[in-house]
């Protein structure tokens, strides 16, 4: 009895941890193949890769928390990098979107790309909460209206649809710049991000707010009952999360150099798929901060290390969408067993 017990127990929990074992069998096969990637430049550039990626799983997480989701998040990525990359242009670089534009302070973009991608997140939490749209649909249809008015925006005369580059200086440095404690270098980003977690922790664990997502998630009826305004949590949970992209947004652009409409492409599945990972569950209620890093951690390990050892970059996209098929399907397993 207590030997089936037992196996019974390991089955458990092979089928509950089966992601994670996936992965860190993925990340020895690395290893193996390439020891190399165990160095500490290597860390460095993954972390720095990963700091915008905390920065859109944070808003995004946000949202399945309180059991929504949000498809838009890549294409508002891309409309954030695209405007912010084209007001902080050098002024003497010979292909400026606007030639006669002042030099501007940086925050000012960074501050007016968060404007703008909070109100298409408002907009997508007003259909989600007014007009009771799934989820699932609104922000599908956000994701290919904002693509629309990123790509009339960046197809920009004289020069056409053009990769936006010759970035300011003072806007590349806030990404690619960095601090140096002997032999460890700590990139900008990663202090954005660090503070984007702490913020964000705060925001869910000590206030009302995040204490009333969480509710929402569990159960949105009985929520209400308590006296929560359901309607209006989800529009600030969008608003929120639309922060976020506009800042992450920012940084990309200024991470890579340059900026292009497809900025951003398939960000959402990366930042959704990394919170599945990191405990999230689709429904609803249920995660922590640290799991979502983590999980971003985990797949940007993976991603660096699949394209250090040289694996062919289609076959890395079958690699992520297996990761995710199992994620979810874990996801549901648990769901189920809790029902």
């Amino acid at each position: 009895m207590s030997q089936k017990l037992n196996k019974k127990d390991i089955l458990d929990f092979m089928m509950n941890n089966a992601i994670y074992i996936v992965l860190f069998v993925l990340m020895a096969v690395i290893i193996i193949i390439e020891p190399r990637f165990v160095s500490i430049k290597n860390f460095t550039n993954i972390l720095a890769q990963a700091s915008t990626r905390v920065i859109f799983a944070l808003g995004v997480g946000t949202i399945i928390v309180a059991k929504g989701t949000d498809l838009s998040l890549g294409r508002q990525v891309g409309l954030a990098a695209v405007i912010s990359a084209s007001l902080l242009q050098a002024p003497d670089y010979a292909y400026r979107m606007y030639p006669d534009l002042p030099i501007l302070p940086v925050f000012l973009p960074i501050i007016l790309v968060m404007i703008v991608t909070g109100f298409f997140s408002f907009l997508n939490g007003f259909v989600i909460a007014k007009f009771k749209v799934d989820p699932f649909i609104a922000t599908l249809g956000m994701m290919v209206i904002v693509y629309g008015v990123n790509s009339i925006y960046y197809d920009r005369p004289p020069y056409g649809a053009q990769p936006i580059g010759g970035l300011d200086p003072r806007f590349a440095n806030i990404a690619q710049g960095y601090i140096k404690l002997g032999t460890f270098i700590i990139p900008y980003l990663v202090i954005f991000a660090i503070l984007s977690v702490i913020f964000m922790w705060f925001v869910w664990n000590k206030t009302k707010f995040g204490k009333n997502v969480f509710a929402i998630g569990g159960n949105a009826e009985a929520a209400a009952v308590s006296g929560v305004n359901v309607a209006k949590m989800m529009v600030l949970v969008y608003i929120l999360a639309g922060l976020l992209y506009g800042l992450g947004g920012s940084l990309e652009a200024a991470r890579i150099g340059s900026a292009t409409n497809n900025t951003g492409n398939m960000y959402e599945l990366d930042a959704i798929s990394a919170c599945i990972v990191g405990g999230l569950s689709f429904s609803g209620g249920i995660g922590s901060i640290a799991g979502i890093v983590t999980g971003v951690l985990i797949f940007q390990v993976i991603a660096y290390g699949l394209s250090f050892i040289g694996v062919n970059p289609y076959l890395q996209f079958i690699i992520k969408g297996l990761i995710i098929i199992i994620a979810v399907a874990i996801d549901n397993r648990k769901y189920i067993k809790r029902k």
